[in-house]
């Protein structure tokens, strides 16, 4: 899911130099890059003889770009085709890790492939799967309930039309299977007087790709995963796209980077430890001149935390977003 844009067959991983000049202190080990996607990330690490990546990925459509770093870097590169939730599945052997880096983004790539149904241009029945999934969105717009669609569309979405648009739908697919440019237009209907900066259906598709993919319990238990694989010293980095996101990577360090009460219910009680060191208190963002180059950059910010302590109570952080984490079950 690394967030990049093909300009001119170029691709450009976004806030690549911000990210090498935090992790580069730590060069000679292994980092683990949890969405290969085109691999920037991966090949400008692997750069430095003395570094080794385990790379990951949902997406299959990856494997061609991993081949070509597999063929280059032979025994330096691993790869593992898992979600990030799975990151305790991967055999580490020997490996010394240094970091573990998230990109939450879509590649251009992916957004171009019609089979996934991300781009609002594309025709055909309804995706969005980016790989191991246990429905699509097809799925969801022919059989959930008006109800919780529009609960998923308004939480995941911050979709304003969110009733208007779930009534629209229910009533169009009594008659027939809604495509994607179908769903498209009932959302152009809804909102033909509206005058937004955003493409009118941009809320309710990303709404779809987060439940479809669970992006927020793939997110929490990859936050988790990673803190409990990395030794102490390690760095954690996050790239995020969306204010969801965003909002769960800077409770995750910052809540975590400082002292708190063991219990919330015993005022009293034992400071808990931090668990994380944070150099940066505000997101990194990407400069003005990579937003010129790759305008999707402009809403992307880099969060990392330095891990100070092995051992961390994370159901604060679980509870925090339980809201997020029902809605992401709802059927």
């Amino acid at each position: 899911m690394n967030a990049t844009i093909n300009l001119e067959n170029k691709h450009f991983p976004v806030l690549l130099n911000e990210l090498i000049s935090i992790i580069s202190p730590l060069y000679g080990g292994t980092f683990i890059d949890c969405t290969f996607g085109q691999g920037g990330y991966s090949e400008k690490i692997l750069e430095n003889k003395q570094n080794n990546i385990i790379a990951l990925d949902r997406d299959k459509d990856v494997l061609s770009n991993t081949a070509k770093l597999q063929k280059k870097y032979d025994k330096r590169f691993e790869f593992y085709n898992l979600k990030f939730s799975q990151l305790d599945q991967i055999k580490l052997n020997n490996h010394k890790i240094k970091g573990i880096i998230f990109d939450l983004g879509y590649s251009f790539n992916q957004i171009k492939n019609s089979q996934k149904g991300l781009s609002f241009s594309d025709k055909g029945k309804l995706n969005m799967r980016m790989g191991i999934n246990d429905f699509s969105a097809n799925d969801i717009i022919s059989n959930m309930d008006e109800n919780n669609l529009a609960k998923v569309f308004k939480v995941f979405g911050d979709e304003k039309y969110s009733k208007k648009i779930a009534k629209k739908i229910v009533e169009k697919r009594k008659d027939k299977t809604i495509k994607t440019e179908d769903l498209v237009q009932i959302i152009d209907n809804v909102k033909k007087y509206q005058k937004t900066k955003i493409h009118n259906s941009t809320k309710v598709f990303q709404a779809l790709r987060i439940l479809v993919n669970k992006e927020i319990s793939e997110l929490i238990n990859g936050l988790i995963n990673s803190f409990n694989l990395i030794p102490v010293g390690g760095i954690i980095a996050v790239v995020s796209f969306h204010s969801i996101e965003d909002r769960i990577v800077k409770f995750f360090f910052k809540h975590y980077s400082e002292q708190r009460n063991s219990s919330r219910y015993l005022p009293g009680a034992d400071l808990s430890e931090r668990c994380f060191k944070l150099i940066n208190k505000k997101p990194i963002i990407p400069s003005s001149n990579e937003i010129s180059r790759n305008p999707p950059s402009r809403s992307a910010k880099l969060r990392y935390g330095i891990k100070i302590n092995n051992k961390c109570d994370f159901s604060e952080f679980r509870e925090k977003f339980n809201n997020l984490i029902n809605v992401e079950d709802l059927r």
